[in-house]
């Protein structure tokens, strides 16, 4: 099993997250390319520390949009989003490079990632993006999302993954975090539930009923209070459930 998390994601003077702790435990990076989150600086000292530990360095694309931190909607045109993509692409690739690596794959931030679960257009430029880049990189979202559809039909390797502290509705999409709940924070609930994902096993959904998820990797969120805690409690548990864990990409 893969354990990934969103990282890179302060902004000059201002962190989020602990990044550095946080390597330690996760087995791919979504790091921030500059446009919700992350600045040049960021991008460089992340991707090298990431290289450092062996961990996957992903490229979490997303709306620019930094005062809103990516989770705001963007009603911009198709072709000016594929190639807002591809800008933050090469820019994280740069910095992955001259630390010894590259991107290995790309996951959607934040509003983008659930827009183009349902907005063919938006997800349509995302894939396309993706595809003039570099065909080889993997996509990670969720199950059932245009997102992954289009992606497959462009000849894409997708990737699903799940939530290690967001709640899911009974369809299998995560709950809005405009409601109550939508974001888990015990620790010990969290690694139980990451261990049912992990083997097969239902969770709960937000309406009590089971619901069973079977991804091929788990994200848990940097910026999440108790974060690094989480993370190594989730950890810990999976390898005690007898998991391997490493990277999806290989």
């Amino acid at each position: 099993m893969d354990l990934n998390a969103d990282l890179g994601e302060g902004f000059g003077s201002w962190p989020m997250g602990d990044d550095t702790a946080l390597l330690d435990v996760v087995t791919s990076a979504n790091v921030a390319c500059g446009f919700h989150a992350g600045d040049p600086s960021i991008m460089r000292r992340v991707t090298a520390r990431a290289v450092e530990r062996g961990v996957a360095i992903g490229a979490h694309v997303g709306y620019a949009d930094k005062a809103g931190f990516g989770r705001r909607f963007v009603d911009i045109e198709p072709d000016a989003l594929r190639d807002e993509v591809v800008y933050q692409l090469g820019a994280l690739d740069a910095f992955a490079r001259i630390a010894g690596d590259r991107v290995r794959y790309v996951k959607p931030h934040g509003a983008l990632y659930n827009t183009i679960g349902h907005h063919e257009a938006q997800a349509t430029a995302v894939v396309a993006a993706v595809a003039d880049y570099d065909k080889s990189l993997p996509v990670l979202g969720l199950p059932g999302s245009a997102w992954l559809r289009l992606a497959a039909d462009a000849g894409l390797t997708v990737v699903h993954e799940a939530f290690a502290d967001r709640a899911y509705t009974p369809e299998g999409t995560l709950v809005s975090r405009r409601e109550a709940g939508s974001v888990l924070h015990d620790a010990d609930e969290i690694a139980a539930r990451c261990t049912a994902m992990a083997t097969g096993q239902p969770i709960r959904d937000d309406s009590g009923g089971s619901l069973v998820v079977e991804p091929a990797s788990i994200c848990v969120h940097g910026d999440t209070p108790g974060a690094v805690d989480i993370a190594r409690r989730v950890r810990g548990a999976l390898e005690g459930a007898g998991v391997t864990m490493r990277p999806f990409t290989g």
